[in-house]
């Protein structure tokens, strides 16, 4: 014969503590999944924080999961009932700073699918063993994790309550611990908030170990804490592995449910549980828009419809939302399409969505494909930029060498890596050896210029000057004659002009210009005159030895 399916058995408690003025506990209970939820914050929302997490878990709560699919969906809706936080705060900035732990395990064929993030435990007791299968992620935790701390010193220590990793509005992903058990019948769960942590630890263990009822479990754990003086909320789950039978339609939990809990039961006997009709957006008309009625009638009507379809046990500030009908609302958004993808995930009246579709995880899908698209924009404008440079740097121009020759070049000298920044325009006949040394350098250099006819200017300069032996300038002198000439004196006239007087002999006197154009070579005028005086004569025994030399300054 085949196996029977496997469910849970169970029993949930949850109670306010003798301070705290309410409940910011939250737990659900059901034939697939049990979770507890402890919400932080005081009156800045833990409630909320709890109570909303917990509601958006719980048609997670049947059987059928393929692989793997329990956890990873278990993890998903954690997540995205964290981004549901983060949106309730920036709705109503009130809430800031409200979170809640959540512990959670959800039966899939003969596997227990576990998630868990905050303070609050989970307990086994299998093969006789009974051990914490959580780990706090406080940090006196870390403390001992690290050996910096003692248990016994963790438990007195101040800041023993500081939680390093929470659901809320603090973190957009947070990290939670994810497992995988193997569930076998006759195993015992307890799931808790940390307002458990007033009873001795030996005494959880004798109670869980040694009580059969569930419910009397759940009940007689939370009698000790009260006990205990209980400064905190306490909720409780208690859960046992069970084979299921086509005669077994009850848990042992649900056999021994007080009046008290009734209104968050639901039993498994067939019978039409008095919840109300799912309203339709026509029914509330006199609502007022901007309280979001409308919008929480319909939030209400589906959850409590969510719940009617399955046996379960409600405990906590989830309870008191669902009946008051103060479920979590959100502005700016249809409340039939809100009511369905985040509270159910499925719309109203028609079929269940697959778990994996893009109404199934909003969030989780919206994180994917957000980075990406970041990303490629950030990529686009890199390559936009380079684009606009090398754009730019095509408009330039300089003249350089090109197989020994003057050439002009499109783009500037420089490369990017090993991407030339530039082309050659036009290779010109002029030799770059027929020019002087120091035209030879400046080409070697290149010459910029900012357009092709500046370039092209710049190759007329330098054929201009082929044949000098000296760097172009706009202003010469002549050297003194040899001291051997007779008479021969020099003086320098003002506007660059030199002039020199000597004796005339009888051979002819020659008259120069000095002011030479800068980059042509020296031309000279002679004029027989006899007896004549000139600003510059030389006799022709001195003119060989007069060579011309740049004055500081001069030049282009």
């Amino acid at each position: 014969m085949a196996e029977h399916p496997l469910i849970l058995r169970y029993a949930a408690r949850s109670h306010v503590g003798l301070v705290r003025a309410k409940n910011d506990d939250s737990a659900y209970a059901g034939k697939h999944l049990a979770v507890v939820a402890d919400g932080m914050g005081g009156h800045a929302g833990g409630d909320v924080a709890s109570s909303s997490t917990v509601l958006d878990l719980i048609h997670l709560d049947r059987d059928g999961y393929a692989g793997d699919d329990a956890g990873n969906l278990l993890a998903d809706e954690i997540q995205t009932a964290n981004s549901l936080l983060s949106e309730l705060v920036h709705v109503n900035p009130k809430l800031a700073g409200m979170g809640t732990t959540v512990t959670a395990l959800l039966l899939s064929g003969r596997r227990l699918a576990y998630a868990h993030i905050g303070d609050s435990r989970a307990y086994r007791l299998k093969d006789g063993v009974f051990e914490q299968m959580s780990t706090d992620h406080t940090f006196v935790q870390r403390m001992i994790d690290e050996g910096r701390m003692t248990v016994a010193e963790a438990e007195v220590h101040p800041h023993k309550n500081v939680l390093m990793r929470v659901l809320g509005d603090v973190d957009a992903s947070p990290e939670l611990d994810l497992k995988y058990f193997d569930a076998e019948p006759g195993e015992r769960w307890l799931l808790c908030s940390d307002g458990l942590n007033f009873v001795r630890h030996e005494t959880v263990e004798e109670v869980v170990r040694h009580t059969t009822s569930l419910a009397h479990c759940a009940e007689t754990l939370i009698d000790l804490t009260l006990a205990a003086g209980s400064p905190d909320n306490v909720t409780v789950v208690v859960f046992e592995v069970a084979a299921a039978s086509p005669d077994d339609t009850a848990t042992a939990a649900l056999d021994a449910v007080a009046a008290p809990l009734a209104a968050g039961t639901v039993p498994d006997d067939g019978a039409d549980p008095e919840t109300p009709e799912p309203i339709s957006p026509g029914d509330a008309e006199g609502d007022d828009e901007e309280t979001g009625g409308l919008d929480a009638h319909i939030r209400a009507a589906v959850v409590r419809r969510e719940l009617s379809q399955r046996p379960h046990e409600l405990v906590g500030a989830a309870l008191t939302a669902n009946a008051e009908g103060k479920i979590p609302q959100l502005a700016n958004h249809p409340a039939t399409q809100r009511a369905a993808t985040v509270l159910t995930h499925k719309p109203i009246d028609a079929p269940p969505l697959d778990d994996d579709t893009e109404e199934s995880l909003p969030r989780a899908r919206y994180r994917r494909w957000l980075f990406p698209i970041v990303g490629g924009l950030a990529a686009i404008a890199i390559v936009a930029g380079a684009w606009t440079a090398f754009a730019w740097t095509q408009t330039q121009y300089f003249v350089g060498v090109s197989h020994g020759n003057v050439a002009i070049f499109q783009g500037v000298s420089q490369n990017l890596g090993p991407i030339p920044l530039s082309h050659l325009q036009r290779e010109t006949s002029v030799s770059v050896q027929s020019l002087p040394e120091y035209s030879q350098q400046l080409v070697a250099q290149t010459l910029p210029a900012g357009t092709l006819g500046a370039a092209e200017q710049i190759v007329t300069d330098l054929q201009l000057g082929t044949g000098t032996s000296t760097p172009p300038c706009d202003r010469v002198a002549a050297t003194h004659p040899p001291s051997g000439t007779p008479g021969a004196t020099s003086s320098g006239a003002a506007g660059g002009k030199a002039a020199s007087s000597s004796k005339p002999t009888a051979s002819a006197t020659t008259t120069a210009k000095s002011a030479v154009p800068a980059k042509a070579a020296p031309k000279t005028t002679a004029k027989a005159t006899a007896g004549a005086t000139t600003k510059h004569s030389v006799t022709p025994s001195a003119s060989p030895s007069a060579t011309p030399t740049c004055i500081p300054g001069g030049g282009q």
